[in-house]
């Protein structure tokens, strides 16, 4: 059993960056040396010493959609949206903040101009039914939702700042955060080496950002997300451990899929 007051420390705030640096490479990075447990602080760019010809590298291409929308209720009440999936063109799963939850057939209407209907509640989720199609309407009044310690509001230049280079398919309301660092000149330098690359998508829910509010990190509820390892993947992975390369996941969505589709038996 593992108890969640074992991994509470403090943070400064000091150490929070509020905007991204005007590189992506320019960020730091901590290393750790299995063997020895000795730790040293990087440069991101450093990553080359660590990565050699026949490894596999494997990233999320999941992309950012702007998820987070404001409006009000019939009734005047403000509120707040945060899509946690896209259902179908037109519906979505959302949490809704207000101060009383929307009804079954209850109108919300959007600022900046959209309308939605509740049309029923699942758990903590709701399920919205917009008059217009979703992705569209996101794209033209949506927010980027950025993570609650990121204490600011959105800026036009997060909805490419909070994406990887790499994003391709839309879905997320969360980047993976570990592949903001990736430039394509250091993508570049990394397959000069002779290391190649694999892409799973992982879209990473509203989830991410629910706290943990159990004494036991077991007795945590983990939400759900949807993801896809395709045979390209499985493929390249086991090539590599053939030639007896090392399979480098990048970020925790990385290893989530293939640890579950290794769970699942497809790896």
């Amino acid at each position: 059993m593992m108890r969640v007051a074992d991994f509470i420390f403090e943070l400064p705030d000091s150490l929070i960056a509020r905007h991204p640096l005007a590189e992506r490479r320019s960020s730091r990075l901590l290393t750790l040396d299995g063997p020895t447990g000795a730790l040293a602080h990087r440069q991101f760019t450093d990553l080359l010493e660590h990565v050699r010809t026949g490894d596999l590298m494997v990233f999320n291409n999941t992309r950012v959609i702007p998820a987070r929308l404001f409006g009000q209720k019939a009734s005047g009440g403000k509120l707040e949206i945060l899509v946690e999936r896209v259902l179908d063109s037109h519906r979505v799963l959302a949490h809704v903040r207000a101060s009383k939850s929307p009804k079954p057939g209850s109108s919300i209407l959007i600022d900046g101009g959209g309308e939605a209907e509740m049309v029923a509640r699942h758990d903590t989720l709701f399920e919205l039914r917009f008059a217009e199609e979703v992705l569209p309407l996101l794209d033209r009044v949506g927010h980027m939702p950025l993570p609650s310690y990121i204490d600011r509001p959105d800026e036009g230049a997060d909805r490419e700042r909070y994406q990887t280079v790499y994003a391709e398919r839309a879905g997320a309301v969360a980047a993976p955060t570990a592949g903001l660092h990736f430039d394509q000149p250091l993508l570049d330098a990394i397959a000069a080496k002779g290391v190649e690359t694999a892409f799973v998508t992982l879209h990473v829910g509203a989830g991410t950002f629910q706290p943990v509010r159990v004494e036991q990190i077991e007795d945590h509820h983990m939400h759900s997300e949807w993801l896809e390892v395709s045979q390209s993947v499985v493929d390249a992975v086991a090539a590599c451990r053939a030639r007896g390369g090392r399979v480098i996941a990048v970020g925790t969505t990385s290893v989530r899929s293939l640890e579950s589709a290794a769970r699942d038996g497809v790896l």
